[in-house]
């Protein structure tokens, strides 16, 4: 799946991944390839990116935003890397 994280000031990730985990504000989830759509809002917390199986996690730590799930296409609207 495409995925985009992007603050205010910047754009921090672009790029596939297999994996992502949210800090949810209703905790904490993971969205994989083919995922059902969604919006959610996000908690402050890690971002997980996975990007191959097996290979080293990628973290971002989030001051909070939005995600939006769509035709494998992630947006993550944060409102800043902590």
């Amino acid at each position: 799946m495409n995925l985009e994280i992007i603050t205010p000031d910047k754009k921090v990730f672009a790029g596939e991944a297999n994996a992502v985990t949210f800090p949810g504000t209703e905790g904490q989830f993971q969205v994989l390839d083919n995922h059902a759509p969604l919006v959610s809002t996000l908690d402050v917390g890690d971002v997980v990116v996975e990007t191959t199986p097996g290979a080293t996690k990628q973290v971002y730590r989030i001051d909070g935003g939005v995600v939006e799930v769509l035709k494998n296409k992630v947006l993550v609207l944060a409102e800043a890397i902590i």
